[in-house]
C-alpha cells in the first residue's frame, strides 16, 4: 500500500484508540466516584450486574486497542495490509469493515472453516 492509502487507515485506526481510551478513562472515573449504597438487595445486584456488563465490555475494548496498536505497528513497518498466513494482499473493502484484520478473506474463510471442524470433533 501507498502513503496515499495508509493514511486515511492510520486517522480512523488512531481515533478509534482515543474513543476506546477516553471511554475507559469515564468507566473507571464513573465507577470510583459512585456513592451508591443500596440497602436493597436487589438494586445491589442491578448495580453489580450493570458494572460486571461494563467491565466485560471494557475488556473486550482493551483487547482491541491491543489490535489497533498492532495495525498501527504494520503501518510504520510497512505490512499493513498484507495478510499474516499467505503474504497476499488484503482487500481494501475488508480493510474498510475491519481495519485490524491481519487475514485476507480466503486465509480467514480457511481458518473459520477449519475452526468449525475442529469443534464439530
Amino acid at each position: 500500500m501507498n502513503q496515499r492509502q495508509l493514511k486515511p487507515f492510520y486517522r480512523l485506526l488512531m481515533a478509534r484508540r482515543h474513543e476506546l481510551l477516553d471511554e475507559a478513562l469515564r468507566t473507571v472515573g464513573g465507577m470510583t466516584d459512585a456513592k451508591e449504597n443500596f440497602p436493597d438487595p436487589t438494586d445491589r445486584a442491578s448495580l453489580e450486574s450493570h458494572r460486571n456488563a461494563m467491565l466485560r465490555i471494557r475488556d473486550r475494548e482493551r483487547k482491541l486497542i491491543s489490535k489497533i496498536d498492532e495495525a498501527l505497528e504494520r503501518i510504520n513497518n510497512g505490512s499493513y495490509g498484507l495478510c499474516e498466513a499467505c503474504g497476499g494482499p488484503i482487500a481494501l473493502d475488508r480493510l474498510k469493515a475491519r481495519p485490524v484484520t491481519t487475514l485476507c478473506i480466503d486465509c480467514k474463510s480457511d481458518q473459520e472453516a477449519q475452526e468449525r471442524r475442529l469443534r464439530g470433533l
